[in-house]
């Protein structure tokens, strides 16, 4: 397939882990993967790539598949998760906000 992405192994682990979770709680709530499909609104297709580690898969899709089942995303607790995005909102707000690459020195 033309343009094919290939995913570091970081990456590809992280989503099979993250499919795995989406199928274990999917199954312990004893859905099928219609049931979990139609509450996300997309095909059984779809979640089953999900559960699959599939990266082709929006990443939306996979977080509302896995926080419909209780997987959890970052932190459970609402004040904990913004007190997180404060904190990195502050530090992105001391960053330059356009990035320039760093110029060599490679003339000797």
């Amino acid at each position: 397939m033309a343009g094919a992405r290939v995913l570091s192994p970081v990456a590809g682990e992280a989503l099979r882990l993250l499919g795995d979770r989406v199928r274990l709680a999917r199954r312990q709530r004893r859905w099928t993967v219609e049931a979990l499909a139609e509450r996300v609104g997309v095909s059984p297709t779809t979640i089953r790539k999900v559960e699959r580690g599939d990266a082709t898969v929006a990443i939306g899709t996979a977080f509302e598949a896995a926080a419909l089942v209780g997987v959890a995303l970052f932190h459970d607790d609402a004040a904990r998760r913004a007190l997180e995005g404060d904190a990195l909102a502050a530090r992105l707000a001391l960053l330059p906000a356009v990035v320039r690459p760093l110029k060599i020195d490679d003339d000797f």
